[in-house]
């Protein structure tokens, strides 16, 4: 077993890489170290690691991260997760600044290639741009990592021990997309313009908002990360980038989280990989004047403010590139879209997910920064409505059970 604790020093910051890219026996040495080196703040994304998940957690480890994702959300509600609000294109500034661990980062590569040199391959995101901010480098190859284009390629010396393994790359869990879901979806695709650069973020409402912009022509396609369906669209000539601003005939991503089969087709697609200083910057996305983001809520006020980040206390989600999209595609691109159930719970428990006021008390996007907001009951338009408009087309929208105690709590605040 590798002996990680020799390049740890108590005190001292982890990073390591996200999702599908995540060097899962790396992580778990650090975890198996932390007791014998002494406190270490560590700092993690997007984890499906089921070590990181519960209350058993070494002590003397601190988990930092922009938000509760995958088994994050077991860490928050054990009161074991710190977590930094920032927008994503933030987090590479934090890491050049020392605000985020950058002592030691842990990377999963591909193996070398002819010219000895390994990529980054399903993660290149803020892991390429915290390695040159990052005092030491630990590896592991995996066979069964792919080689990846648009990312920085690296020689083994830039490690200063790599381990080598070939396990299957994690899965997300998933599961298809329920007749909700899909209703979303087809209203979604209705205001979805042919020859739209589109971002759409990862889970089954957003698997099945691709299946609908199946009809589509000539769709571009620049966001954080890519999934199966994303792929597919490629595949069928849906997505071509043939008229995107930047990028013509590219697909753009940070990161990948697909299935195994999934991940074998990257490398015949055109696919490329670059960091979060690219994909989610304010001056590259500016430029996609097509741009149309479309982002998932836990809720939504009569003000149009989205919440998505909290439920009961418990971070579930994060702010991530949701406000970077948004404005960025209501401001200088085409519209910013936001996505969402109409109810959550079930039964007589069920809860409207379009409420008076945010219960995350949160807001992780502005009202400005959203032009429209789609449940299954249709499209509301919110783009140069007055405040008083905004409400009652979000309450037109809204689960009809529910829809009576809006206009009452509408009335009650005098909007």
């Amino acid at each position: 077993m590798f002996d990680i604790g020799a390049f740890l020093d108590p005190g001292c910051g982890v990073w390591w890489g996200q999702g599908s890219a995540e060097p899962e026996p790396l992580v778990n040495a650090v975890l198996d170290a932390v007791d014998r080196v002494g406190p270490i703040r560590a700092f993690s994304g997007l984890t499906w690691n089921e070590r990181l998940a519960g209350g058993d957690l070494p002590e003397q480890l601190t988990v930092v991260s922009y938000g509760g994702l995958g088994r994050l959300r077991g860490l928050s509600r054990h009161g074991r997760l710190d977590v930094v609000p920032c927008h994503y294109s933030a987090i590479p500034r934090m890491f050049a600044t020392g605000q985020l661990p950058n002592d030691v980062g842990l990377v999963q590569v591909s193996p070398p290639d002819a010219d000895g040199l390994v990529t980054l391959g399903t993660g290149v995101e803020y892991v390429a741009d915290a390695i040159p901010h990052t005092r030491t480098l630990i590896a592991e190859i995996n066979q069964q990592m792919p080689c990846t284009v648009g990312g920085p390629r690296l020689a083994l010396s830039a490690f200063a021990a790599v381990i080598e393994t070939d396990r299957p790359l994690r899965e997300a869990p998933s599961r298809p997309p329920d007749p909700v879901e899909v209703r979303i979806a087809e209203h979604v695709a209705s205001i979805v313009d042919d020859g739209a650069t589109v971002q759409v973020g990862v889970g089954s409402l957003p698997s099945a908002v691709c299946e609908s912009l199946a009809g589509h022509t000539d769709l571009g396609f620049h966001s954080g990360m890519i999934t199966d369906a994303v792929l597919t669209l490629i595949e069928k000539g849906v997505i071509t980038g043939a008229r995107k601003e930047i990028d013509p005939g590219i697909t753009v991503t940070g990161a990948a989280l697909c299935s195994t089969p999934g991940y074998a087709r990257l490398a015949a697609l055109p696919v490329e990989f670059r960091a979060a200083s690219y994909t989610h910057a304010p001056p590259v996305l500016s430029q996609l004047r097509s741009l149309v983001s479309i982002n998932s809520a836990i809720e939504v006020d009569l003000l149009g403010q989205v919440g998505a980040e909290l439920a009961r206390g418990v971070h579930i989600g994060a702010v991530g590139g949701q406000v970077d999209f948004s404005r960025a595609a209501s401001l200088t691109g085409s519209r910013s879209i936001i996505a969402l159930r109409s109810t959550t719970g079930s039964g007589e428990s069920a809860e409207s997910t379009i409420v008076p006021v945010l219960r995350g008390g949160v807001v992780t996007t502005a009202r400005v920064d959203v032009d429209a907001v789609v449940t299954e009951h249709g499209v509301a338009m919110l783009t140069g409505c007055t405040v008083a408009e905004r409400a009652l087309r979000l309450i037109e929208v809204a689960a009809p059970e529910h829809r009576e105690a809006l206009e009452r709590g509408l009335t009650e605040q005098e909007v």
